[in-house]
C-alpha cells in the first residue's frame, strides 16, 4: 500500500504517482490511497484515478507493507492507519525534517526540496528508465514544493532534476501555467473574503488571513482551493511570518504559517503539535478561531523576539 498525508498537497500526489510507476516497472501490486479526495488539478498524473479516497471506499483487507510519503509524521498518514496489519513494515519516504522516524526504514533527506526528489535518485540508482508520465510527476512535485522555482530550496539539484525531467519530455510551461497561474472561480471568491479580513501587528512584522466554518461552502470551495493563500500575508513587505487560519468541522483550527526567514516556523508548528520546515509549516489547535489566532500570532512574535 501507497500512502501520502492528509489532505495531500502537488508533492504527495506527485510522489504517490511516482511510487506507483516504480512498482509497475518492478512487476509489483499496489494500492494507492490517502485518507480523503485527491486535488483534481492534479488529474493529469499517472494513476490519478487509481488512488482510493478511504473515506468514501474502504479497502477490506489490512497491508503488511506500506510505503508512506510525505508524510511529517505518522498522524499525518490519517485514518488509513487502520490498514496497517500489525505486522506491518512501514517505508518512511519524507524530505520534511520533523520527521519523527516511524517507519521500519526510514529515508528521510531534509536537504531535498521535495519528497520527488528523493525518489528521482531511488530511480536513478535502480537503473529504471523515466518515459514522459514520470517525468511529468516528478517535474510536478518540484514545480509545486518549490512555489515555481522560487523558494529557497530551489538548489541546483533541483533545476539539474528538473532540466532532466524536461529533457524526457515534462510539458514545464504548460504545468506552470495550470498550477501556478489558473484558479478557480471558487477559489478567487475565498481569496477575496480573505484578503478583507487580512491582519498585521503593530509592527508589521506579522500578518494573518482566516477561513470561517461557513465560507468553503459557500463559495463552493475545495480544501485545494487554499493552497498559497498564506503567501498573501508573508509577500507584503516587511511581513516575516504570513498565517492562514482556517477553522475545521471538528471545532478546531488548522493554521499554515510561511517565514521570510527571520523565524523557524516548524519549530514553532512543532511546539503545538505540528511540522514542517523552517519556512513553511503548519499546525492543528483547539480551541476557538480568536483563541487560535491569539496563541499563534503571540507564539510567532516571541520567536522573532528571540
Amino acid at each position: 500500500m501507497v500512502v501520502s498525508h492528509v489532505q495531500p498537497d502537488g508533492d504527495a500526489i506527485s510522489s504517490t504517482s511516482v511510487i506507483g510507476w516504480m512498482l509497475d516497472q518492478l512487476g509489483k501490486t499496489k494500492t494507492l490511497i490517502n485518507e480523503g479526495e485527491s486535488p483534481s488539478r492534479l488529474n493529469y498524473l499517472r494513476g490519478f484515478d487509481q488512488i482510493v479516497n478511504y473515506r468514501k471506499d474502504k479497502p477490506g483487507q489490512t497491508y503488511t507493507h506500506v510505503i508512506a510519503v510525505d508524510c511529517a509524521d505518522f498522524r499525518r498518514i490519517g485514518e488509513v492507519s487502520a490498514l496497517f496489519a500489525q505486522d506491518a513494515k512501514i517505508l518512511n519516504i519524507d524530505h520534511h525534517p520533523t520527521n519523527d522516524g516511524f517507519g521500519a526504514v526510514n529515508v528521510i533527506r531534509p536537504d531535498a526540496a521535495a519528497t520527488v526528489e528523493i525518489l528521482f535518485d531511488l530511480i536513478d540508482l535502480s537503473g529504471l528508465n523515466i518515459d514522459v508520465e514520470c517525468a511529468t510527476a516528478v517535474y510536478t512535485g518540484l514545480l509545486t514544493d518549490t512555489g515555481g522555482f522560487r523558494y529557497s530550496n530551489t538548489s541546483p539539484k533541483v533545476m539539474d532534476v528538473a532540466s532532466r525531467m524536461l529533457s524526457y519530455g515534462a510539458p514545464g510551461h504548460q504545468l506552470a501555467d495550470h498550477l501556478l497561474e489558473k484558479m478557480t472561480m471558487a477559489k478567487l471568491k475565498l481569496l477575496q473574503r480573505c484578503l478583507a479580513r487580512l491582519t498585521f501587528t503593530d509592527d508589521q512584522q506579522i500578518g494573518w488571513l482566516y477561513v470561517g466554518k461557513d465560507d468553503m461552502k459557500e463559495v463552493g470551495a475545495v480544501p485545494d482551493d487554499l493552497e498559497g493563500i498564506v503567501n498573501y500575508a508573508l509577500n507584503i513587505d516587511g511581513v516575516e511570518v504570513g498565517i492562514l487560519f482556517k477553522e475545521t468541522e471538528d471545532g478546531g483550527v488548522k493554521a499554515s504559517l510561511r517565514s521570510a526567514g527571520k523565524a523557524n516556523v516548524a519549530a514553532i508548528a512543532q511546539a503545538l503539535g505540528g511540522g514542517g520546515h523552517v519556512r513553511a509549516a503548519g499546525c492543528r489547535m483547539q480551541g476557538t478561531l480568536t483563541e487560535a489566532m491569539q496563541e499563534l500570532v503571540e507564539a510567532v512574535r516571541k520567536a522573532l523576539n528571540e
